[in-house]
């Protein structure tokens, strides 16, 4: 199977949140590809990376970019 680059991207920031990682919010439009390719799913608290994802994230190339930019809570607590 073949999905964008930018729905890639989306899929491995929901496996670094799988594994309690902070990452920052990913586009809807490409949780929602993923959602139809089965690769994630919609819940009460937010997309969340399937087993078929876990899958096809272990068999991607490592990421170039580097880990998404984290979006901090405002004030800092």
């Amino acid at each position: 199977m073949s999905i964008s680059d930018k729905a890639l991207c989306a899929l491995h920031n929901l496996a670094d949140k799988h594994s309690g990682q902070d990452v920052d919010w990913i586009s809807i439009a490409d949780a929602r590809v993923l959602t139809e390719l089965g690769l994630a799913k919609r819940t009460r608290s937010g997309w969340e990376i399937t087993p078929e994802g876990l899958s096809m994230v272990a068999q991607s190339p490592a990421r170039t970019a580097g880990p998404a930019t984290v979006a901090r809570p405002w004030p800092p607590r």
